[in-house]
């Protein structure tokens, strides 16, 4: 029985190899993230527009800025969960399924967008 790995399958490495690996692959899908996002907001306004019309003012449109800094700091909380994974899987077979974990943090992220705006803010615009 062969026990050797390939360097690339291998789980071993420094924190700043796992660091760099993650940030490659969660950076360049942070614009797709954003993006959806973007369209989801971009559909309440359209969908809803004589009803939000009086949320385009400084105030609440800062308020929208802060909202997407905090969607950005939760995406990233996915390193929290990508760097221990490439120390506790072969490293192979984590690459090939840590797409399970953006799907997942994605689908939450609309599920949270959108009951953020339909609870939270659309029941206030006009108040």
């Amino acid at each position: 029985m062969n026990t050797t790995q390939s360097p690339d399958s291998s789980n071993d490495g420094n924190f700043r190899e796992h660091f760099g690996d993650a940030a490659r692959y969660w950076e360049k899908r942070r614009l797709n993230y954003n993006l959806v996002l973007a369209a989801i907001v971009t559909a309440w306004f359209w969908f809803t527009w004589p009803h939000f019309q009086p949320a385009l003012n400084f105030r609440d449109l800062s308020l929208l800025a802060v909202l997407g800094i905090l969607a950005n700091v939760c995406y990233s909380a996915a390193y929290l969960v990508d760097i221990p994974m490439q120390y506790s899987l072969p490293r192979d077979s984590w690459r090939r399924n840590r797409r399970i974990l953006w799907l997942i943090g994605m689908a939450l992220a609309v599920v949270f967008t959108n009951y953020w705006i339909a609870d939270e803010i659309y029941p206030y615009v006009n108040q």
